[in-house]
């Protein structure tokens, strides 16, 4: 399950970060605001003896049951998938997160401000300490800064070009940097971020303080540059600022943390933590059993089909998310360049059967990118209809002659949508349109994204609710996007995103950019998810929600 929040240097990107952006946070800023193969028994834990709660010396374990495959455990080469950001902020905590209710909440920091836009005052917890007890300080967020940017490691996901210092279209400071002007420490707690134009404290915190990772300076120090994207300490790191540390993970199988026994927000109730990484198909029959606890709403495909059966099992409490993880069709547009013919492929689809059969009604239907779980949704834009006849008028003006087959290039681990690219292929045989449906696993799909070698990809996508406008930016970015598609008007639209903080202006100018959208269908939306989510209830102290699962992890536990 793919949860992004891309970032990227762009021109469009940087449209929108160098509009003033003020968004109801003019003069001091706050965060309080509304903000998108190993065998089983390897994993300790989750073999009969362990699985489901405490193994046979009382430790006490969790298994959190996930879909998708694991890129890395190592901050430098982290994706922006939510199981590669959340293997990580166990160990080393961003800045801030998402709580459940779309507010920010302070992790490593305790307080962001800003006077200007401009210059961003991040103060680390006074509490804050490593796992071996030294203090965490803003010499380590400055460092971790250089080499997070660094040209060695060279992460695209992780582009800073917007701060001052920093290269604005490689997004990479000078190989061996010292220091740089935009990332400044005031004092041991204390770091200044400077944007070289205005930014919202919005944007600022939910596409940089979020997945920006603080590392201890004493450890990757000794670490040379070029070989930090491949140093085996981040495959069991003993100095971490989380909740836990990994010993032991499988990209395709499990990670395994033990509790960090010093964490400075206090020892963590349960001593041992997996991620169990299972096909889709197996997730029922393990809470069944037992052999999970947690499913997430951000990293578990269930089956549609499943859903009743573990709506109804007596050892688990059942949660359904709002609608924000948009299951997103991406269109090649360099491949597929007649908007009428892209279209007709949306005319072509039944997407609400597909809402109603195969999501058991737990979701809807729009176009574009912004969902009834925001604020800025208008309700007033009526999705493209299911009308195969307009499919073929669309197809006949275009003069398509039916002989190409277009790929499309879906993620094995949603079994789910596997079955409704499949019905999709139906309909849009029927209207003359052959498609070859293609599954890959997320990885694979991923190092597809902004080529040519797909005509459609689909992956599931969590706008931001709050803050969509980077990954719009991102994705209908010109030549080198996913979609390979730009339009002035969505790009005016987004450069007034960050110069209004009124709900009603924002809401237009999200309507002009998801009208748009339908219009020339770039991307669209094969339905947004309402995703289940699940909790054993032999715990305690786990808010299972679309946002906020992990930030309080340090206290969940065990209640037999």
């Amino acid at each position: 399950m793919k949860k992004f929040h891309a970032k990227s240097g762009n021109k469009v990107l940087a449209l929108v970060l160098t509009a003033a952006m003020v968004l109801g946070l003019a003069g001091c800023g706050s965060t309080e605001m509304p903000a998108g193969s190993a065998d089983d028994a390897t994993v300790e834990g989750t073999s009969e003896a362990g699985a489901a709660g405490e193994a046979a010396s009382g430790e006490k374990i969790v298994n959190i049951g996930v879909t998708d495959s694991l890129g890395s455990i190592n901050p430098f080469v982290i994706d922006q998938t939510f199981i590669n950001k959340y293997a990580v902020d166990l160990e080393f905590l961003p800045l801030v997160d998402f709580a459940e209710d779309l507010s920010f909440e302070y992790l490593l920091a305790d307080s962001i401000t800003t006077e200007d836009n401009k210059n961003f005052i991040v103060h680390i917890n006074e509490d804050a300490v490593w796992s071996d007890g030294t203090p965490i300080t803003s010499d380590d967020v400055t460092y971790s800064f250089l080499r997070l940017a660094s040209p060695l490691v060279a992460n695209a996901t992780l582009v800073y070009g917007v701060f001052e210092g920093v290269d604005s279209e490689t997004g990479f400071v000078e190989e061996g940097a010292t220091e740089v002007s935009g990332v400044t420490a005031v004092d041991e707690k204390t770091v200044q971020f400077t944007t070289k134009e205005p930014m919202s404290m919005i944007t600022f915190m939910s596409s940089y303080a979020a997945y920006f990772h603080t590392m201890p300076k004493s450890v990757i120090e000794n670490i040379a540059e070029g070989e930090l994207t491949t140093s085996d300490w981040f495959n069991h790191p003993d100095v971490v600022s989380g909740p836990y540390m990994v010993t032991d993970y499988d990209t395709n199988h499990y990670i395994s943390y033990v509790a960090n026994e010093n964490y400075w927000k206090g020892a963590p109730k349960i001593g041992k933590m997996n991620f169990k990484i299972l096909d889709a198909s197996q997730v029922y029959s393990s809470l069944q059993s037992g052999e999970i606890d947690v499913t997430s709403h951000t990293m578990t495909n269930i089956p549609q089909e499943d859903n009743d059966s573990i709506d109804a099992l007596e050892n688990v409490d059942v949660v359904y998310g709002s609608p924000v993880t948009n299951q997103s069709v991406f269109i090649q547009t360099k491949n597929i360049p007649d908007a009428r013919v892209r279209q007709a492929l949306v005319y072509a689809i039944d997407r609400q059967k597909i809402v109603d059969d195969l999501l058991k009604g737990h979701g809807e239907v729009i176009d574009g990118f912004v969902s009834s779980a925001s604020p800025y949704f208008d309700d007033s834009i009526t999705p493209i209809s299911y009308d195969p006849e307009k499919a073929k008028e669309l197809l006949a003006e275009a003069g398509w002659d039916g002989s190409q087959t277009l790929r499309f290039f879906v993620n094995s681990g949603d079994g789910t949508f596997v079955n409704a690219a499949q019905v999709m292929a139906a309909q849009w045989a029927q209207v003359g349109i052959k498609v070859e449906v293609q599954t890959v696993d997320l990885a694979t799909l991923m190092s597809m994204a902004g080529g040519t070698d797909y005509d459609l990809f689909a992956v599931q996508y969590t706008y931001p609710p709050i803050d969509p406008s980077v990954d719009i930016a991102w994705l209908l970015g010109g030549e080198d996007s996913w979609t390979g598609y730009s339009n002035s008007a969505i790009d005016d639209a987004l450069a007034q995103v960050g110069s209004t903080d009124d709900t009603a202006s924002l809401k237009d100018l999200y309507s002009i950019i998801d009208k748009q959208t339908q219009e020339d269908v770039p991307m669209f939306s094969a339905y947004v998810i309402s995703a289940q989510g699940a909790v054993n209830k032999r715990l305690t102290n786990v808010h299972a929600n679309v946002y906020g699962l992990f930030n309080n992890i340090q206290e969940w536990d065990i209640v037999e």
